[in-house]
């Protein structure tokens, strides 16, 4: 606990040595003014935790001195000192202004040296009680810290099940979070938004854990009718995850029905257009899409980024949003950093 430091403001230069003398035997700092204004610019800037002034002073007032401090220290203990104690009208003003307490001229020892006492125990609790309620914080905050932990790592271990066959699947999952985020920061979102998006991205092909091995594993093109299974994936995953409590999980559920809708209407399960795709879905939809192409698969040799770009742009306003992809594509050199093994930060 620190010691206690008082503020004493008085034009009479006797008072102010006689408050600096009770003060100083109850150990206490004192820094005195006869001037209300140079007491105001120390209060300011300096920790301060009681403050006596005088009523009547030359340049500034009491009163209009304690709705200063106020400003600064809307808390702290303020004792008027006045000759004037049966004003009432006064006292009144003093206490809407900011007064606790009184003390009458003359200043009489003994209550000073009790009033001063009174309140250092006061600012003493005062102190205790805010140092255990950051304790408290702090400790709610670490608390929070863990649980977003756990839910983040359950979060990961879901993305990754949906394809654990494949084992590039776990770089995919981190490539398309840190693509999205990239994305989420070009339009200016955000770290709520982009930490959002980086923790439910992985989540766009949970649904796959539905559909069966012989078509999800099958090394070469669908047919038809095997697309058409495949494609449940979307509604799987979104069934899987709507109702959810976490904002994660639920945002994925989001992700997982809308990553494969197009800007024309052309996609699936629902057949969206244009803005009528979330924007999760739509960011999602590019980084995804980018990934496959810039990787090796068991049917397909992985692409060149020049031609992946060169594809992305040319599917702009049919498949992907052109906005989404001129974001993309201005952020290009951050891509290749994720695509090279570099970790986003968030």
């Amino acid at each position: 606990m620190h010691d206690i430091n008082i503020v004493s403001v008085d034009d009479n230069i006797v008072n102010l040595l006689l408050i600096e003398a009770f003060a100083k035997d109850l150990k206490m700092n004192v820094h005195s003014f006869t001037s209300a204004m140079e007491a105001l610019t120390y209060v300011s800037c300096n920790p301060v935790d009681i403050i006596l002034t005088d009523y009547m002073m030359p340049e500034m007032h009491g009163i209009d001195f304690i709705k200063n401090v106020r400003q600064y220290h809307p808390d702290l203990p303020i004792v008027m000192i006045t000759a004037v104690s049966d004003n009432n009208q006064l006292l009144l003003d003093a206490l809407e202004a900011g007064a606790m307490e009184f003390l009458n001229k003359p200043l009489n020892p003994a209550e000073i040296k009790a009033r001063l006492t009174s309140l250092a125990k006061l600012c003493k609790s005062q102190l205790l009680l805010k140092d255990k309620a950051l304790l408290l914080e702090e400790e709610v905050r670490k608390s929070v810290c863990v649980i977003e932990e756990r839910e983040h790592e359950a979060i990961s271990v879901l993305g990754n099940a949906a394809e654990y066959k494949d084992p590039n699947t776990g770089t995919h999952i981190t490539r398309v979070a840190s693509y999205s985020v990239v994305i989420m920061r070009g339009f200016g979102k955000n770290i709520q938004e982009q930490n959002i998006i980086f923790h439910s991205a992985p989540l766009h092909d949970i649904g796959k854990i539905g559909i069966p091995d012989s078509i999800l594993t099958k090394p070469a093109s669908y047919t038809p009718e095997e697309f058409e299974i495949m494609k449940r994936h979307s509604q799987i995953g979104y069934d899987m995850l709507k109702d959810a409590k976490s904002p994660y999980l639920r945002q994925g559920g989001e992700i997982a029905l809308t990553h494969h809708e197009k800007f024309n209407g052309a996609g699936y399960p629902n057949g969206l257009k244009g803005l009528e795709i979330p924007l999760y879905g739509r960011i999602v939809a590019i980084a995804d899409v980018f990934d496959a192409l810039t990787t090796s698969r068991p049917y397909k040799e992985a692409w060149s980024i020049e031609k992946s770009i060169s594809y992305l742009k040319n599917e702009k306003g049919s498949h992907f949003d052109p906005d989404i992809v001129d974001v993309f594509v201005e952020n290009i050199q951050e891509i290749k950093r994720i695509l090279n093994g570099e970790m986003i930060t968030l």
